[in-house]
């Protein structure tokens, strides 16, 4: 209110003092606000101006009027709009200085969330056990509130790690076309995450070789150099990649198809997992969750080349619990009835993976190795051959227990390593993982999500706008 007294005053002066001339208008310090300066303001003549004395009080009233209506419908002084185009300059330079994705991007994620606070998953309740308990009854509020307070950096780096992979495969969704060999896809893809991770040896990068699996083919391929695979238009592709910082992994895929007839196949996996999802949780049952995704992913069918399939769920794949560094930890969440009453437990992380064939629903090893793995468990155990030894020590170095593949031991500069690598398998130190397949002809297709079992929520931490 004081700000417009001030202001009719000024304006009253000025209409009082329009006669034509040149004139200094000194607004006197009042004395309820002596912190207030002196302000002078100055009248100039206008030319051709001439005012009748007798319409001046008409002029007062007028700009009066249009003060206190101007004053009670903006709420605001001269001094008070000075302050919010302040304001707006200040928001208009933190928005310029805020960096954008690039297309294709290749700015880290870290420095696009400059504060390092990093977008949070899908947040979900957890499900009723048996017993008729649910996980959030277990503590009080305050209590859920401290144990989440206190895993938060970790939760922080494992939503940096799936930021990057949402936007690695965005990308990677619109990039992939028909015609395109297998090796350049996955250099594509390990090139794009490798500059959003921010790659820096064991502290950030990529937890596991990018599998691009094929129709029958359900997981574990990759293409080794060399190899001439091409996608092809009618191929049913698994895009199986993973992120990590800190060795916190985010194990993450999906099925890309361009033949719009598998886009039942693909429904009823993309079902199947999110029913997965939904189904576990602290004190769950690992059992009861397979139960739960078979029932849904043979509820469907899908008709090929005039022929009817029913979907069945690969019995001998299966979703497992993640921990650092070590991306099967132990645990395994089958995609059928049965197995083990193991239940999940607060502060773990699964990935969510579910597999749906039109074969027989049972895979087994075939074609040729390309990924492999230093086994977690392993100890110390002496090497005969230099070779063994010289390539131990870049696995240690560059991949330590994550797994990798023979075009990473190419990247990192070892040649003529064949031998080397096939006497740490023999030996126990390095595990093969070789491409599980159905029988040829057949299709499957996969969808996978890492979760985090948090005391106060279950985070489905990779979830994104495409699944």
């Amino acid at each position: 209110m004081a700000a417009v007294a001030d202001e009719v005053k000024k304006t009253e002066a000025e209409a009082l003092n329009d006669d034509g001339g040149e004139e200094e208008v000194e607004d006197v310090e009042d004395a309820a606000e002596p912190g207030k300066k002196k302000r002078k303001r100055k009248k100039r003549k206008k030319a051709g101006a001439s005012e009748d004395s007798s319409a001046a009080p008409d002029a007062v009233a007028e700009k009066l009027a249009s003060v206190q209506l101007n004053g009670a419908q903006n709420g605001e002084t001269e001094e008070g709009t000075e302050g919010g185009e302040a304001q707006k300059k200040k928001k208009n330079k933190k928005k310029k200085g805020k960096k954008v994705q690039t297309d294709p991007p290749t700015i880290p994620i870290c420095e696009l969330f400059s504060d390092g606070v990093y977008p949070i998953g899908q947040i979900m309740d957890y499900p009723t056990v048996n017993d008729s308990r649910t996980a959030k009854d277990r503590f009080t509020n305050e209590e859920k509130r401290a144990l989440d307070r206190s895993e938060s950096d970790i939760y922080n780096e494992v939503r940096l790690a799936a930021e990057a992979h949402r936007q690695t495969r965005k990308h990677m969704q619109q990039w992939i076309k028909p015609g395109m060999t297998m090796i350049q896809i996955c250099e594509e893809l390990e090139n794009t995450a490798r500059k959003l991770i921010k790659e820096d040896g064991l502290k950030a990068g990529l937890a596991f070789p990018t599998g691009c699996s094929r129709n029958h083919c359900a997981a574990h391929y990759t293409p080794n150099a060399g190899d001439p695979t091409v996608l092809e238009y009618d191929d049913v592709t698994k895009i199986d990649f993973g992120t990590h910082i800190n060795g916190r992994i985010i194990d993450c895929a999906f099925t890309l198809s361009f033949n719009p007839k598998y886009d039942k196949l693909i429904e009823a996996v993309r079902d199947a997992t999110n029913t997965g999802i939904k189904a576990a949780g602290i004190d769950v049952p690992l059992c009861e969750i397979g139960a739960a995704i078979q029932e849904v992913m043979e509820s469907y069918e899908v008709e090929l080349d005039g022929k009817t399939y029913q979907v069945k769920s690969i019995r001998n794949l299966n979703g497992h619990s993640i921990s650092p560094y070590r991306i099967h930890a132990g645990k395994t969440v089958p995609i059928v009835k049965g197995g083990e009453a193991t239940v999940m437990e607060e502060n773990e992380y699964y990935a969510i993976e579910t597999f749906g064939s039109t074969g027989r629903g049972q895979v087994h090893d075939d074609m040729d190795c390309s990924h492999y793995m230093k086994n977690f468990d392993a100890g110390y155990m002496p090497l005969r051959l230099q070779s063994s030894k010289s390539l131990l020590s870049v696995i240690n170095k560059n991949f330590s227990t994550l797994a990798f593949c023979k075009r990473w031991l190419d990247r990192a500069g070892c040649t003529k390593y064949q031998m080397a690598l096939k006497d740490l398998c023999d030996k126990g130190i390095v595990d093969a993982y070789p491409p599980l397949c159905d029988v040829k002809g057949c299709y499957t297709a996969q969808f996978e999500h890492t979760i985090m079992l948090r005391p106060t929520c279950k985070e489905v931490v990779s979830r994104g706008d495409d699944y």
